[in-house]
């Protein structure tokens, strides 16, 4: 009997279609483990966790985990006037926090007053960005092509959808 074939990754590309979520399950793994699974939520959606009053003081920089796993630690980011109120507030935060996560992942709250460039700033910035501009309207004609085009096409919701990927398409494509 010859000997099992070796596969590499372009022999396995060759069996057909793979899961999308198979080609960049390593990345993502990669990129949350030592964050948790909840942590971009609680980084995109902090003010409605923290309270408005908090969140405009403080900023969630790292979550990290001890040896024994249980619990873990979350470090807030805050100027040194606000670091007493925060360290005040932090048993009310923890649950609020915890209650995003859906079970008791946080056991401690760590304020620090540095920025995260260090020590040389001392004027830490808790303004969002400002919004970017907004792409520019694509071309009446392109977005007329994109509707004929995807005119046959009896459900809606697809059909529009259908129309604003044409639209992307061509628009890329005049460039």
């Amino acid at each position: 009997m010859p000997p099992p074939a070796t596969t590499s990754p372009n022999d396995r590309r060759m069996r057909g279609f793979e899961r999308t979520s198979g080609l960049v399950q390593a990345r993502i793994r990669q990129a949350g483990e030592g964050r948790g699974f909840a942590v971009t939520r609680l980084l995109t959606h902090w003010a409605e966790i923290a309270g408005a009053d908090i969140a405009a003081a403080t900023r969630p920089v790292n979550i990290s985990y001890g040896r024994g796993g249980l619990g873990a630690t979350l470090t807030l980011l805050t100027t040194g006037a606000q670091a007493p109120m925060i360290e005040m507030a932090s048993e009310s935060l923890k649950e609020r926090v915890n209650a995003c996560y859906g079970y008791a992942a946080i056991s401690r709250i760590r304020v620090t007053q540095t920025a995260p460039q260090g020590f040389a700033d001392g004027k830490v910035s808790f303004d969002h960005a400002p919004a970017k501009a907004t792409a520019p309207t694509p071309d009446p004609k392109l977005q007329a092509k994109a509707h004929e085009v995807a005119k046959g096409v009896s459900d809606d919701t697809l059909r529009a959808a259908l129309e604003a990927l044409g639209t992307n398409v061509l628009t890329k494509s005049n460039r």
